[in-house]
């Protein structure tokens, strides 16, 4: 990825992860076009982007297929992000993510089948292996039974990419996220908490009985550890866990948070329940034997990357 001659195509290039990455792919030289229609994304996190001659910019809705393979045309690589990340909004319409995951995942990959674009990389999620009964979680585990409606989207778009892949001749990259944070982060643990801290901050609720226990992985290792293994993994498929060591807990979160703003006496009072939230997964821990394999590791630890990211946040928000 570090030729000038590289086109890469992202799509959700306003949103977290797709900002961070776009802002990735300009420094190692590559030309970009990004799409994001403004669901969770913000126009604010492309101010950096504006102006500069390697950066194009689509607002458009991947569920509106008309222009889209005309859009992709001539890109070497597309980085699909786009997807309904926060995962409690699908509990309201219960078609969020069929249509911001799943379709718009088909609706990608028809586009690319019609340009003639070779190669996607697709954020997944951990979300895909539900509750699963190995720890730590194995990229080969199964069954995949997701316990939540983005969960089963992401399984469903990997299927997508696996039999797109297969029939067309389009090389896959799959990765699934530990829990990402760090600059331009727009929902979450960290960015909940701070926001409700600055609202108020004489006390603060957690969702759940916060034993909830995941890996955190920073933004920028996450991007890292993708155009890694873009450049390392040769297979047709390449389905990786991409994580940190280590895991942390929600209450540990919020005390961190607490800590880093230099508040006392907080009032921290839980909701009560083992899940945050209908879909959430109380436990994960992922496997991450075959991304150390490959030879690349993040650096960060769990607790490391929360911290990291929460003085990123504290700048913004």
């Amino acid at each position: 990825m570090g030729s000038s001659t590289v086109k890469a195509f992202v799509t959700g290039a306003a949103g977290f992860i797709g900002s961070n990455l776009v802002a990735e792919l300009l420094a190692r030289g590559c030309e970009v076009a990004g799409l994001d229609n403004f669901h969770l994304g913000s126009k604010r996190f492309l101010e950096p982007f504006v102006g500069h001659p390697g950066f194009t910019f689509y607002e458009k809705d991947l569920l509106e297929f008309d222009g889209l393979p005309a859009s992709l045309a001539g890109s070497d690589v597309v980085f699909h992000l786009a997807a309904n990340s926060d995962i409690s909004q699908g509990t309201a319409r219960t078609d969020t993510d069929l249509k911001l995951g799943t379709i718009a995942t088909y609706n990608v990959l028809e586009a690319m089948r019609i340009a003639g674009v070779p190669r996607i990389v697709f954020a997944s999620t951990s979300a895909v292996y539900g509750e699963p009964r190995r720890f730590p979680t194995p990229e080969d585990y199964g069954p995949l039974l997701p316990v939540s409606l983005y969960g089963a989207s992401k399984l469903a778009c990997e299927g997508l990419v696996a039999a797109f892949s297969n029939t067309f001749s389009i090389q896959a990259w799959i990765f699934r996220f530990a829990n990402v944070v760090g600059k331009n982060g727009t929902h979450g643990a960290l960015v909940d908490f701070i926001r409700s801290l600055r609202n108020d901050p004489r006390r603060l609720t957690v969702r759940g009985d916060g034993t909830q226990t995941k890996p955190y992985l920073h933004v920028s290792e996450c991007i890292e550890g993708m155009l890694f293994a873009l450049e390392h993994a040769p297979e047709r498929i390449n389905v990786y866990n991409l994580t940190s060591e280590g895991t942390t807990s929600v209450a540990s979160i919020a005390r961190m948070v607490i800590e880093e703003m230099g508040l006392q006496g907080v009032d921290l009072s839980y909701t009560g329940g083992p899940r945050g939230w209908p879909g959430d997964v109380p436990f994960v821990d992922l496997d991450s034997t075959r991304m150390k394999s490959l030879g690349w590791t993040a650096r960060y630890r769990s607790d490391d990357a929360v911290r990291a990211a929460l003085r990123e946040l504290l700048q913004q928000y």
